[in-house]
């Protein structure tokens, strides 16, 4: 018997879709018709699992208050998903690039170029994560479209034995990845259209995931103040426009205003917004939110 042999007949994502069983023999516009009908369950699979991100985004945001991080672990198409969350955190909510962080099978080279052997080792995610210097004060989460991949498993097996919350994202009911993580998000939005591209709607439901799982925490920690991204961080010329009308929709000042208290800022938003709603100096704006643990909210009411 081939021990190497893996079983897919119970895995989600292997399934055949028989919606587009016949794609390949479609016009072009009823081609993509067909793959449109099919996005559309996404949103409603990921509805379903609402109560497990919620729960998952109460535990990373206790993390993080406290000092610690968030990493993304996967392969692949989920490892490149989780990066591209992590790098896209520090522009939009002001935070470091530490904070959250992508691992993926394979390292730097994987994500332009697929190293698919690298996702079949355990190990290698425990080295991966020790080199990131990963520890209990920490949360993972764990990403694979099959709940199957053995480097994700043992990254969250590592999490677990050194006591950090182990989050496992999956579309694919009943994996071992759930047999292992605190909390499971399992997304099923159905066979793929074409079987076994988990780069499609598994893909688009895991981006949905780790969407509400960043965008929630920083809500929590007070990087928003009502839908306005108020720690934007100003690094190029639309960032910069970005952050007068954020000033400017805040307050309702003119945009002499804005970029004023912006200047006096050192091109914080949510400083500027104080500064103009309180009428008060850059340095006591400063002080107020620093009391207020930078929750913009608090400091308006001091």
């Amino acid at each position: 018997m081939d021990t190497n042999i893996i079983n897919l007949d119970n895995v989600a994502t292997e399934k055949r879709n028989s919606a587009t069983s016949n794609i390949d023999a479609l016009s072009t516009i009823e081609m993509v018709r067909t793959i449109n009908q099919q996005d559309q369950l996404v949103a409603l699979a990921v509805e379903k699992a609402l109560p497990s991100i919620a729960s998952a985004i109460d535990v990373i945001t206790d993390k993080l208050q406290k000092g610690g991080h968030l990493f993304y672990i996967g392969a692949g198409t989920s490892g490149r998903l989780g990066i591209l969350d992590a790098v896209e955190c520090p522009p939009t909510f002001g935070v470091d690039f530490e904070l959250v962080q992508g691992i993926i099978a394979g390292g730097y080279d994987a994500i332009f170029k697929a190293k698919e052997g690298a996702e079949d080792s355990q190990e290698l995610a425990v080295i991966d994560m020790k080199e990131r210097g990963f520890t209990s004060n920490d949360v993972l989460v764990g990403v694979a479209a099959s709940g199957r991949t053995p480097y994700v498993i043992g990254g969250l097996k590592f999490a677990k034995e050194l006591g950090a919350p182990a989050i496992a994202v999956a579309c694919s009911p009943n994996s071992p990845m759930s047999e292992v993580a605190d909390i499971t998000i399992c997304v099923t939005p159905g066979p793929e259209v074409i079987t076994g591209s988990t780069r499609l709607k598994a893909g688009t439901a895991q981006k949905m995931v780790l969407n509400m799982l960043s965008t929630g925490t920083m809500i929590k920690l007070g990087k928003v103040y009502g839908n306005l991204m108020v720690d934007v961080k100003a690094t190029n010329l639309k960032l910069a426009e970005r952050a007068r009308h954020i000033v400017m929709e805040a307050t309702g000042c003119q945009r002499d205003t804005a970029i004023k208290a912006l200047d006096e800022a050192n091109g914080k938003a949510k400083t500027a917004i104080l500064m103009i709603l309180k009428n008060i100096s850059a340095d006591h704006a400063t002080e107020l939110l620093s009391a207020s643990n930078g929750y913009l909210r608090e400091a308006l009411n001091k």
